[in-house]
């Protein structure tokens, strides 16, 4: 079920609530009174509903929820409401937002109660605050249509239009934009979040990196990264970039580029041995590297390098970069694409095919096929890395190996390469709760498949690419994983088998910190899940 359907049946169901009251007689004054209560009110699904099979599963189709209710509120004291009486009831709740979550943290079987942000979707100016303040449950989509049609400013969001703005924001979201305006969280001004007290009293509150209450600023903090479901229900944003001071929403957020250069290189996997695939996979990273420093004359160039089983039929690499012309005497935005692509198949003996190439306005770029994927009805299963440093031989041999596998034939596994650095990287590890400030790469391994008879076979096929090529450090990457991306795997000991723990991968030195947070705001750990930030007495605790 869409937004819209959702919202369309959740009218139907007003309107023939009216209906109904007209029949009974009840005087048109007290019909319009009850009218406008149900229209105000959180829609409650329930076992049964026509709404509550769409409600309870999100893009990922391994997770189906089964929750006793579902409570779509539009409202912030609906979400009060809402936490309220899962309190008193006992109920354990989850909070989905874009649905697109790779593990079961909104469909455990232990949830009786969901809160669905969907319908929290509101975007507009607060001039009080000089920022952007918009509902938990939009979509990236809609964020930067809203943004760029109405005041000709973006957000550095991820590149997928369906993915919610809740989730992505408190786990350090990233996209096309991160090497030149940084990490989403780094223009966040602050966020109100529904909690819960030691008394389990709710209440809203309104964090902001400004705030002269320390608790709050630690709140905020809190959800520069550390993660979904942690801390509390976010039910808005506010947006401001550092350093801007003026007083009109234009002047609260970057403006992206005019136009784009977007191109698709094919390398066919035919053509690819394990020499030339090695060294295609080390010039990519190796690029990366070299131009990782922030404000370096290369930092608007954002590429996915996506490799996936030769049962797929080749090795595609999708760019995009700012289609302005340098300063006088420089290259082009074509030359400059041009350059990057023969750096990354020197060497490689495979010629590369351009199979795409063209000038896109930058909304219009945001719905490029090369990046923004609408992943739709399957199983999924995901992995992340961080990369400081480019493939050394084992990681390529065993990418290599993984992806060529004869007993294995399935195009929906394997990596997406993505650039990370730049401005990503001008900004201390302790200033936010991501703590990722110095690497080049992001790694996101990754299935997608439909027949749940084969989740046996694709998730144990991504398992063994994943540790094989960071069999080195225990399997699992040494420089760390974006929780963005979650993987129940990194706390299984025998999948982990670093000796690092699954929160030090994900948080760093931050980790302790986090703790003290989610204590002071989350005393009775209400909001949990695999993944979630542990009580400091629970740290090593299994859920």
């Amino acid at each position: 079920m869409t937004r819209t359907t959702r919202r369309r049946a959740f009218l139907g169901a007003t309107a023939a609530t009216g209906a109904a009251v007209a029949a009974t007689g009840l005087t048109a004054p007290s019909a319009q009174a009850l009218g406008r209560t149900a229209a105000d009110a959180a829609s409650e699904v329930l076992p049964g509903g026509p709404q509550y099979g769409d409600l309870v599963r999100g893009v990922n189709q391994r997770w189906i929820g089964t929750p006793d209710r579902v409570v779509v509120p539009h409202t912030t004291e609906q979400v009060v409401t809402a936490l309220r009486r899962a309190l008193d009831a006992g109920e354990r709740l989850a909070v989905p937002g874009g649905g697109h979550c790779f593990e079961d943290f909104s469909a455990h079987r232990d949830v009786r109660r969901l809160i669905d942000l969907s319908a929290m979707d509101d975007i507009r100016y607060d001039a009080e605050r000089r920022a952007i303040r918009i509902g938990a449950g939009a979509t990236l989509g809609e964020v930067n249509e809203q943004l760029f049609k109405r005041w000709g400013i973006a957000l550095p969001g991820g590149s997928c239009p369906t993915v919610g703005l809740g989730g992505h924001v408190t786990g350090g979201g990233y996209g096309p934009l991160n090497r030149t305006l940084g990490l989403i969280v780094d223009h966040l001004y602050a966020v109100e979040v529904v909690v819960a007290d030691e008394a389990g009293r709710p209440r809203a509150v309104v964090a902001a990196r400004d705030s002269a209450d320390p608790r709050r600023r630690d709140l905020w903090w809190a959800h520069t990264g550390g993660g979904g479901g942690n801390f509390g229900i976010v039910t808005r944003y506010w947006f401001r970039s550092r350093g801007l001071t003026g007083r009109t929403p234009q002047e609260t957020l970057p403006t992206p580029p005019r136009e784009v250069l977007v191109g698709t290189v094919l390398w066919q996997w035919a053509d690819l041995d394990e020499r030339s695939f090695t060294r295609l996979l080390k010039n990519y990273a190796a690029w990366h590297v070299a131009h990782n420093a922030p404000g370096d004359a290369q930092a608007d160039l954002y590429s996915h390098l996506a490799a996936f089983h030769r049962s797929g039929g080749a090795v595609a690499l999708n760019i995009q970069l700012s289609a302005a012309r340098s300063a006088a005497g420089g290259p082009s935005p074509e030359e400059r694409l041009d350059a990057f692509v023969a750096a990354v198949g020197a060497g490689v003996g495979a010629r590369g095919t351009t199979v795409a190439r063209s000038r896109l306005p930058w909304l219009l770029s945001t719905q490029w096929s090369g990046f923004a994927d609408r992943p739709s009805g399957k199983r999924i299963k995901g992995k992340s890395a961080y990369h400081k440093e480019p493939f050394d031989d084992a990681q390529a041999e065993a990418l290599y190996r993984g992806l060529t596998r004869a007993d294995y034939r399935h195009p929906g596994s394997g990596v997406l390469i993505a650039p990370y650095g730049g401005q990503v990287n001008s900004v201390r590890s302790a200033a936010t709760a991501l703590p990722h400030r110095d690497s080049a790469l992001m790694l996101m391994y990754v299935s997608e498949w439909t027949d749940q008879a084969e989740d046996d076979l694709h998730v144990g096929f991504l398992r063994e690419l994943y540790e094989s090529t960071y069999a080195r450090n225990g399997g699992v990457p040494e420089a760390g994983a974006y929780i963005n991306y979650p993987d129940a795997d990194v706390r299984d000991a025998r999948r982990n088998r670093s000796g690092v723990p699954w929160y030090e991968l994900y948080y760093g030195p931050n980790y302790p910190e986090l703790q003290r947070i989610k204590k002071a705001w989350d005393p009775r750990n209400v909001f949990r899940h695999r993944l979630s930030i542990e009580l400091p007495s629970a740290a090593r605790a299994t859920r």
